[in-house]
């Protein structure tokens, strides 16, 4: 009995990664950056208003150590990399 309840626990907690949707807070981004405009962000600058390229049409950001980042959401993006400086997303 308890070893048919620890699969179903199992099985359920599972479930919940797989079929959860991604948290209200992280905005999904536009999948390239050729719109060249952002979409409205807490932190950093949109990059296209102060005359900034990307490398490629890919390109989420670039972080404040002049590292880059692909990050498909924009929640956790440069966050070991002291922050978002410019969006291109």
């Amino acid at each position: 009995m308890r070893a048919r309840l620890a699969v179903s626990a199992v099985a359920v907690a599972l479930a919940s990664v797989f079929f959860s949707a991604p948290a209200a807070s992280a905005a999904t981004l536009p999948s390239t950056n050729t719109a060249h405009h952002c979409v409205h962000h807490t932190t950093g600058l949109c990059g296209w208003t102060h005359h900034k390229t990307p490398r490629d049409k890919y390109e989420t950001a670039k972080c404040k150590d002049a590292s880059v980042s692909y990050s498909r959401h924009s929640q956790g993006t440069c966050s070991h990399h002291h922050g978002v400086q410019y969006w291109f997303k």
